[in-house]
Parts: C-alpha cells; structure tokens; sequence
C-alpha cells in the first residue's frame, strides 16, 4: 500500500503532468526552468501553464483543467474512414489529411487496412491526383426545415431551455410587425440573433463555424443558420420604433411566467456607452468608462429593476442635448406599460439635472443621487463642528468601514424647488466626503447609504452584459442601428433571469455568467420524434 512513489514522481496523463509541474514550481519553490525539463514542457509552454492556473486558482482544478487529449473510439474512427472514401471517394493520403483537419490521427496503413477489410475496391492508377468533393452550403430557408426523426449531437442542445419559455410567451406573435420574408420569416432571423446572445457569441461573423450545426439551427427554426451577412443587414433593417414598442410585449409575456417585473419598487439607472471605432461625423463623444477616456460612440440609458435583478428598459436614442431628459422619458414609458410612475430611482450625479430632480419630487417619485462636491460645499461642510456629525451603523455592504460619520440636513438648491435632504458622509476609506441628495425626508440615513451602495453593482452587472452579450460587438453594419442590439440583449438577460428563477435556490439571483458557466451544458443529444 506504500509503494507508489513512482506515479507522483513519473506522471502519466497530461493533467496529471500539469499539476505535478505546478505544485513543484509553487509549492517546492524550484526554477521554472527546471521543472519545465522535467516535465516534458517547453519553458515557453509551462509560463503559460502558471499564468492560466494564476488567473483562477480555485477553479482550475480539477474540472477546469486544459483539455487532455483523447482519442475516439476506433468504430467511430473507422466509420469516418469509410465515410470519406465512399462519399468524398477520397485516396489514402487524403483521408488522412482529413482526419487531421478533424483533430483525429491515424497513420496511412491504418486507413488502408481499414478499407481492405471492409472489402472496398482499390482506386486505378491516377486516381491520386483527383480532388476532393466540394460541398456547397445550403441557403437558409424555414420551407426547407425538416421534421423527420431523428438523433444528433450538438453543442447548443441547452437552448432548448429557453425555447420553453419563448414558446410559451408566443415569440413569433411579438415580432411579427419585424421585417421578413417567407423564405425567411422575422421570428427565426430574431431567434438566429438571440441564440447568439444567449451563448455568448459575439458578431454574427463568429457564428460562421457553426454553420452547419443542426441544433442551432433547429433552435432559429430553419434548415441551416442564416449567413453573418444576412444577420448584419437585418438588425439594420429593423426600424427603433417597432422594438421600443415590442420591448412591452415581452416584459407582458414574461410576467405572465412568473417574473417579478411590475413592482416597480426600485430601479437602478445609468448610462452606458457603445464606442465606435470608425470615423463617423454624426457621432457624438461619449465618456466610455471601460477605457477610462471620451470617443465616439453611441449613448445608451440604462433602467434596471433592483428587486428582479433585470433590466426593464433601454433608449438608444440618446444624445447630448437631450440627456438630461431620459430619466423623464422612462418615466413616460413605464406610466404607460404599467400605469404608474416608480416608486423609486437611484442614479448617478450626471445623469440629469436639479430642474429635472424638482420635477421629479412633483410627480412623487423617490429618488437618490449624488450632489456634485464643488470647493465651496467641501469647505462649509468640513467647517461644521465636529458634535453635529453623527456615526451610523451600515448592514448590506461587505465591507470593512461600516461605521461612517454622517452630516444630515436639509438644504436649498439654485434650480431646486423647496428643501432637499442632503447627508454628507465620511469614513468610507477614504479622504472625500460624499453628499448623497434625496426627497426621502424620513428614511433612515444608514437605509438611504445602504441604498444607494447597491447601485454601485449596476456598474458590475452591465459590466456583465458587456462582456457577456457582447453589447459592444455590434450586429448591424451601420454604427447608429444598435437599437436591435441592445434590445436583444436585454430579452437575453430576462430569459436568464427566468431560468435562474425556474432553477430557484442561489440561480435566482446569479448573474449570467455564473448561469451559463454552472447550468449549462456544453454537450447534448437532440432526439426528434413523431
């Protein structure tokens, strides 16, 4: 039961390999050089090794783990051999060729011993130089979707989760009034667009080596996958009119499933900027905070529900001259899907103005922002005496200053109409005291501070969709038709959210990501029956 000394130190399997290297250059402290030597790993290759397992050493073992290689069984390699010499009418060396396109090896005896024994003839002389069949792809067609039973394999079989829910919500019925054709109807071009969303594909363009899979195409209902440029011309095709109006009948039929969409208690508001990295003179510069700097690109409002973790609305009909008004504008829109004004908005300082903030109060929305920290307000702040600050104790953030000063008034503003409540707050890490400005005057400071540091991960959750759903990677040709995009993007995240919330348990409020990573399978069987 001692004597296995020689398995750690002469590891056999490539995983093995790699971890054995790992834990000497991590553990054991040795040169990589050396345990690159040892291991059979270039040194070039073992530097990469660390700096994969250096990015998520929890998840890398074991079931992250680099591919080992494996081989197919010798019947599905010998069917594939057969295959390629009846249907192609492919010589030896060719067959070989094939398979190693394929990823599969097998020596040329091989092959032929695997043709002889099937008792297929020889090819005359000069058959050597006879070029391989040239297989022509079919046009996308959903009069050419075939039904019949049927099994096959496909690595997006895990779409037909959310084909449960579009199905019921009648998808074909809500974009109908998008353009199409009756070689290709507007509900599988949407459904080919969505399919690209929900997996993470970003351009059409990536979508060219799946072309031929039968699931993915299945899911658009269509015989194949419509090609990258019918997909980039058709997002252009789409007038922002027609998915402004739809975004409704999508939230309407998503409620009807059991989504907590209608509260409407709380929203989280921000924008975001989708860079352009053309040269377009009818483009505006926008702050983009990913790369820290203005460029061109297009602005697009942001309103996410803070209880169902969803994003409820998108306007990408936004500019400068206008900005200030958006908030107003998805106001208007949720009055009219619902009937009601929200309860409550949280934003950041830039996104309107003080006249905007009056008129809200108005019309009895709660709100809670920052107020702009210019030199003057800094100074008469820091000039109150020391026994008018109060501490106060925070309970939702994870963090290590949870005792913060606070500075609870009520104060004037220029555009302003009456008093507003500022809280002034310090003792958060660092030097700068934040003023947070509301018109909740009898909230608890430490409830409107908890509040709003819960809008911070609105941040983080388009940060999610962004690398997610591809916001930036653009479908249409054009720059300014992003309105498909982003709304495509917006009804892939609700249908994550209803998965999640199917799921139930922890998936009800995970962020895509963790969905797709975790519940997601990455390999299935489609079986068609009668």
């Amino acid at each position: 039961m001692t004597n296995h000394s020689d398995y750690f130190k002469h590891p056999k399997t490539k995983a093995h390999r790699i971890y054995e290297a790992l834990r000497a250059f991590y553990l054991d402290r040795r040169p990589g050089k050396e345990v690159a030597q040892e291991f059979g790993f270039s040194y070039g290759t073992f530097r990469n090794l660390c700096s994969e397992f250096s990015q998520d050493p929890e998840g890398y073992f074991f079931d992250d783990m680099p591919p080992v290689e494996t081989h197919p069984p010798a019947d599905s390699l010998k069917a594939r051999i057969l295959d390629l010499r009846v249907t192609h009418q492919a010589v030896i060396s060719q067959i070989e060729r094939m398979l190693d396109e394929e990823g599969l090896k097998a020596t040329q005896s091989y092959i032929a011993r695997v043709i002889r024994e099937a008792g297929l003839p020889r090819f005359p002389p000069g058959k050597q130089k006879l070029k391989t069949k040239v297989l022509t792809a079919a046009v996308a067609d959903v009069r050419k979707l075939d039904l019949s039973p049927c099994s096959f394999p496909t690595p997006f079989g895990a779409l037909f989760l959310f084909a449960v829910d579009l199905a019921q919500m009648d998808m074909d019925a809500l974009v109908e009034f998008f353009p199409g054709s009756k070689q290709l109807p507007a509900g599988p071009m949407i459904r080919s667009l969505l399919a690209l969303k929900l997996w993470g594909i970003g351009r059409p363009s990536n979508v060219m080596p799946e072309y031929l899979d039968q699931g993915l195409a299945l899911f658009a209902g269509l015989n194949v996958i419509p090609k990258k440029s019918s997909l980039s011309e058709y997002t252009g095709r789409c007038d922002p009119k027609l998915t402004q109006a739809s975004t409704h009948g999508w939230f309407d039929a998503a409620s009807g499933l059991g989504a907590p969409l209608e509260g409407g208690e709380s929203f989280d508001l921000d924008f975001h900027t989708i860079p352009y990295h053309g040269d377009q003179a009818f483009l505006e510069k926008h702050y983009v905070s990913k790369r820290s700097r203005r460029q061109l690109g297009v602005l697009t409002f942001l309103a996410r529900d803070a209880n169902a973790r969803i994003f409820s609305y998108a306007d990408t009909t936004v500019h400068k001259i206008n900005h200030s008004r958006a908030i107003q504008d998805f106001i208007d829109d949720w009055k009219v899907r619902t009937g009601n004004v929200p309860k409550e908005l949280v934003f950041d300082s830039g996104v309107t103005t003080q006249a905007q903030l009056s008129r809200l109060n108005e019309q009895g929305v709660k709100f809670i922002t920052l107020r702009k920290r210019y030199v003057g307000l800094v100074k008469k702040t820091r000039a109150v005496a020391e026994d008018k600050w109060t501490s106060v104790k925070l309970h939702n953030i994870g963090r290590k200053y949870r005792n913060p000063e606070v500075l609870d008034q009520r104060v004037t503003m220029r555009d302003y109409k009456g008093e507003i409540r500022q809280i002034a707050v310090q003792g958060l890490g660092h030097d700068r005291i934040i003023f947070l400005i509301t018109n909740q005057m009898d909230t608890a400071a430490s409830t409107i501070i908890d509040r709003y540091a819960r809008r911070m991960i609105i941040e983080n959750v388009i940060s999610d969709a962004i690398d997610f759903f591809h916001m930036d990677a653009l479908s249409a040709t054009v720059p300014m038709k992003v309105h498909v995009d982003v709304q495509l993007t917006i009804i892939a995240s609700l249908l994550y959210r209803l998965l999640g919330l199917r799921v139930g348990e922890r998936w009800e409020t995970a962020e895509t990501r963790s969905i797709y990573n975790e519940l997601i399978p990455k390999q299935s069987r489609i079986t068609i029956t009668e």
